[in-house]
């Protein structure tokens, strides 16, 4: 069976979830959205609906999804073997 790369899997769901933080961030500036961005701002500190606001939600969620994307690539080749 072939096993993951941590680190490929960590920087695709790492850039994943940045990309989406950046467009939830951009709907929020035009309306929409605006209580999954407030909800999501309980968690990432500074994220908001301005530029420098979006930067940060946009490196928050790349530390956090390439996170969770090692470990479950970690987790996945533990098992699979």
């Amino acid at each position: 069976m072939a096993k993951l790369s941590i680190k490929g899997l960590a920087l695709s769901f790492g850039i994943s979830w940045s990309i989406l933080m950046i467009l939830l961030g951009i709907a929020a500036m035009f309306g929409w959205g605006e209580g999954m961005l407030a909800c999501m701002s309980t968690l990432y500190i500074g994220y908001q609906a301005t530029v420098f606001g979006i930067i940060i939600g946009a490196a928050w969620g790349f530390i956090d999804g390439a996170i969770f994307g090692a470990i479950v690539a970690f987790f996945y080749n533990k098992f699979a073997a």
